[in-house]
C-alpha cells in the first residue's frame, strides 16, 4: 500500500489522501476510511491513476457525489477515486448536451431549464452527479436518465474506456450494465434533450422540487430512496402501512416524512442503517409477503 501511495502522489493526478473517513463524502453522513482517496484533476489523470492501480494490482472504487451510498463502517481497500471537480465540463450544442460525470445533475438541470430544454425536468432536487446517474438509471416522476441519454464514456476495470450507446447500457429500473454485468464508471455523457417553453420547464421543475421538499427529508442527512419499490406496491407506503415511520436503531431512523427514507438522526454508523434495513425486510415480508430489495448502494469492507 505504501509503494502504491507514493506512487499516486508522484504522478501529480491531483489530491490524494490517506486513511480518508468517506462520512465526508456520503450525503448520509457516514463511512469508515478509504484506505487511498483520488480526487483526479482530469480524465488524463483518471487513466493515469489507473495504470498506477492496475501495476499495483489494487482493488479500486469510484464515487460521485455520495448519494445514494452507504458505506461500511470499516471503510474501503484500496483506492477510491472521487469523481467531481476536473469533471464537470460542458458543451451545450442546439438539443445535443455533453457533460462531464462530475457534474451535478441539479445545476445541470436548472442550467438547460433557463436555455429551454426539456428532458431533465425529473432531476430536480435529485442529489448527486450525472456520473452517478448514468450508472444507476436516476429517475422520478415517470422519467429517467435511459430517456435522455444518447452514450456514455466508461471507465471499465481492466483499464480500458470506451463510448456505450443507451442501448449498450442495458437499462432498467434503477439499473445499467455498470454495476454487475461490465462494471465501470461513467466520466463523461451526451444527452439529447427538446427544445421548449422555457417558462413550461421551469413550472415543471419547481413543483418537483417543492414535492421533494413537502415529502422527503432532505433536512437530515440521508442517502435517498433506501428501497426498489416493489411494483405494484410503493416501497414508502409498505412502511408507512406496516407502522414503521419513525422508528429507530441506534442513530438511523425511519424517516417521519417518508417511510422509503432512512435518515442520520445522529451519529448512526453503517451497521444500525444495516440492522434497520433487516427489520424493515422481516417486517414487510412477514406482514404483506413482500420482499423488499434495496435501492441504495451498500459499499465497503464487510458490510
Amino acid at each position: 500500500m505504501e509503494n502504491l501511495l507514493n506512487e499516486l502522489k508522484q504522478a501529480e493526478i491531483g489530491k490524494v489522501l490517506e486513511n480518508e473517513p468517506l462520512a465526508k463524502y456520503t450525503t448520509i453522513k457516514i463511512g469508515g476510511p478509504a484506505d487511498i482517496l483520488v480526487q483526479p484533476k482530469d480524465i488524463k489523470a483518471i487513466e493515469k491513476t489507473f495504470e498506477i492501480i492496475k501495476k499495483q494490482g489494487s482493488s479500486w472504487r469510484a464515487i460521485g457525489r455520495g448519494s445514494n451510498l452507504l458505506v461500511s463502517d470499516n471503510g474501503i481497500e484500496g483506492v477510491v477515486i472521487k469523481l467531481g471537480d476536473g469533471l464537470d465540463q460542458l458543451e451545450v450544442e442546439g438539443e445535443t448536451v455533453r457533460v462531464g460525470g462530475g457534474f451535478s445533475i441539479v445545476k445541470l438541470s436548472t442550467m438547460l431549464s433557463k436555455q429551454g430544454l426539456s428532458g431533465l425536468e425529473f432531476a430536480s432536487g435529485i442529489p448527486g452527479s450525472i456520473g452517478g446517474a448514468v450508472y444507476m438509471n436516476a429517475g422520478a416522476h415517470g422519467s429517467d436518465m435511459s430517456k435522455i441519454l444518447v452514450k456514455s464514456h466508461v471507465l471499465f476495470e481492466d483499464g480500458t474506456m470506451e463510448w456505450l450507446t443507451a442501448d449498450e447500457m442495458e437499462y432498467s429500473y434503477r439499473t445499467s450494465v455498470l454495476q454487475k454485468k461490465r462494471p465501470g464508471i461513467c466520466l463523461e455523457a451526451v444527452l439529447k434533450l427538446k427544445a421548449g417553453k422555457r417558462e413550461d420547464i421551469t413550472a415543471e421543475m419547481l413543483k418537483n422540487k417543492d414535492y421533494r421538499r413537502e415529502t422527503q427529508p432532505w433536512n437530515f442527512p440521508c442517502a435517498g430512496s433506501i428501497f426498489r419499490n416493489p411494483l405494484p406496491e410503493y416501497a414508502g407506503q409498505l412502511v408507512e402501512k406496516a407502522g414503521l415511520k419513525g422508528h429507530q436503531i441506534g442513530g438511523a431512523q425511519i424517516s417521519e416524512m417518508h417511510g422509503n427514507f432512512i435518515v442520520n438522526a445522529g451519529n448512526a454508523t453503517a451497521k444500525d442503517v444495516l440492522d434497520l434495513i433487516e427489520f424493515v425486510k422481516k417486517t414487510i415480508l412477514e406482514k404483506y409477503g413482500v420482499t423488499m430489495e434495496t435501492e441504495v448502494e451498500i459499499i465497503g469492507r464487510n458490510h
